[in-house]
């Protein structure tokens, strides 16, 4: 019924049964120290009852020399009887025979199991037989001395044997218990040999197998571990999560060396586009006053030489931008952001790109998208650099578009950029990302992008991949980690 508690016999039951697995360490070594508890349990039992039995056997053995001695006092008096014709010696032994008789009443259940029953049978039979004849003495009768010798060594031999049995016995059984120690020493150095194996074989042989296969992930061999050694469960969950932390190594390595490329240039390029900065400006302001200066009076082949000095600096100028954009290692504002915010913002910088190169823009946003956490500047300066590629790579009067939605990697938004072009080769598709890479013609674009675009994606926890055939356009996507609401207060999912 509901509400009634459980027996703590079954609630242990059930415990055993969850949680001792004979795959795992833990449940061998429960299994074994409680086979060594029972094994110890049965000797210590064992050992108790022999103990119990060897004192009931010598407190026998003390009733069985009772009955000797007393015999033989019997016979004592016998003999007096015999050579000395001392009837008080009959009269006294008449005493002695009845304590044997006692005795023997005492021993009745014992002596059936110590030699049998016919021995038994045969040792009363002859002492009574034996009494009758000290009575018949008593009473004047004549009576063979002979055949009162006879039974008298008879019950003399028995008593004799019946005590040497039962010593014997006494001896087998402090012997038994003399053996009980080197019982319990060898299930002791058994379970310590059983226990030094299954840590040798179960766990340090593993683990040195992960240590040495993790010694080659650091030299860039990410191949899984194959281990056919004795399969444990912790072993077995630990090399499973050391196999598949090397395979999302092999796949992410890649992208880590992109980004140990892209954090080593930008090192490099922020240093050379601080000292391009003043040349440029200088070279423009120079252009700029000699136009005004002497615009008048130079010809037109001059004033067309310089505005291809302006334009060029001004060029010049981008490019440094950009490098600045690059390598720009600092922290931007990071804030709560609506997905169809970054979308339309996006969308308003670039219409008139679209317009002008006569293209139309399709959007589209999923309904209740969570919010990401980023800076919106930076997420519209990645997504106008896709989309300005998406336009110079569409063909007239095609189309480009920007979606938006729930990416199927649990915690991601994804946005995708598509384009209606001729594709990116396969071959060169992991090198678009890389600075200064461009398929466009000279003089049309810097390399520098989608490069900037990668790195600013790898600030915000996100990554881009790319999907593109020959002939069938391209789609780039940029999966963005959203926000979750976790109890009482928020987190990245």
């Amino acid at each position: 019924m509901n509400g009634e508690p459980v027996p703590l016999f079954q609630r242990f039951s059930q415990w055993c049964v969850t949680r001792l697995s004979l795959r795992s360490v833990k449940g061998k070594i429960i299994v074994v120290f409680a086979l060594t508890f029972v094994l110890i349990g049965a000797l210590t039992a064992l050992n108790y009852w022999n103990l119990s039995t060897l004192k009931t056997r010598m407190v026998l053995s003390e009733r069985y020399d009772d009955l000797l001695n007393n015999i033989l006092e019997v016979r004592r008096f016998e003999k007096n009887f015999l050579i000395y014709s001392d009837k008080r010696s009959l009269s006294e032994s008449k005493e002695y025979l009845n304590r044997i008789e006692t005795l023997m009443v005492e021993l009745a259940e014992d002596l059936p199991l110590l030699d049998g029953m016919l021995a038994f049978e045969n040792f009363q039979s002859t002492f009574f037989s034996y009494r009758n004849y000290i009575d018949l003495i008593s009473q004047g009768e004549r009576v063979s001395p002979e055949k009162i010798r006879s039974l008298g060594k008879t019950i003399t031999d028995i008593a004799g044997r019946f005590r040497d049995i039962k010593r014997k016995r006494i001896h087998a059984t402090i012997l038994r218990n003399l053996t009980i120690p080197f019982f319990v020493l060898s299930i002791l150095v058994g379970l310590m040999v059983l226990v030094f194996w299954l840590i040798s074989n179960g766990l340090l042989k593993p683990l040195d197998v992960v240590m040495e296969t993790t010694r080659l992930v650091g030299r860039g061999d990410f191949s899984p571990i194959h281990y056919d050694g004795v399969q444990l469960e912790e072993v077995t969950g630990l090399i499973d999560a050391f196999n598949r932390m090397a395979r999302e190594l092999e796949t992410n390595q890649e992208d880590l060396i992109q980004t140990r490329k892209i954090a080593a240039i930008g090192t490099f390029t922020a240093g050379i586009a601080h000292e391009l900065n003043n040349p440029i400006n200088n070279i423009a302001l120079t252009a700029e006053c000699l136009g005004e200066e002497y615009g008048e009076n130079i010809d037109e082949n001059c004033s067309e030489m310089l505005k291809d000095i302006l334009s060029q600096a001004e060029r010049a100028a981008d490019i440094v931008k950009n490098l600045l954009d690059f390598s720009r290692t600092e922290s931007p504002t990071i804030s709560l952001l609506a997905p169809s915010r970054v979308l339309t913002s996006t969308a308003n910088l670039i219409k008139n790109q679209i317009k002008i190169g006569g293209l139309q823009m399709d959007t589209s946003i999923a309904e209740d998208l969570p919010e990401i956490r980023g800076n919106l500047r930076n997420l519209q300066q990645v997504f106008t650099n896709l989309l300005i590629n998406a336009i110079q790579a569409s063909p007239a009067k095609g189309k480009v578009g920007m979606h938006v939605s729930l990416a199927d990697s649990s915690g991601y938004v994804k946005f995708t950029v598509e384009d209606g072009g001729e594709g990116i080769p396969r071959e060169i598709q992991d090198k678009i990302f890389e600075p200064f890479f461009s398929t466009k013609e000279v003089g049309k674009g810097t390399g520098l992008g989608l490069a900037v675009s990668y790195s600013i994606v790898k600030r915000h926890g996100g990554r881009i991949e790319v999907e593109s055939e020959p002939g069938q356009g391209t789609k780039i996507s940029v999966l963005l980690p959203h926000v979750v609401k976790e109890f009482e207060g928020w987190s990245v999912g």
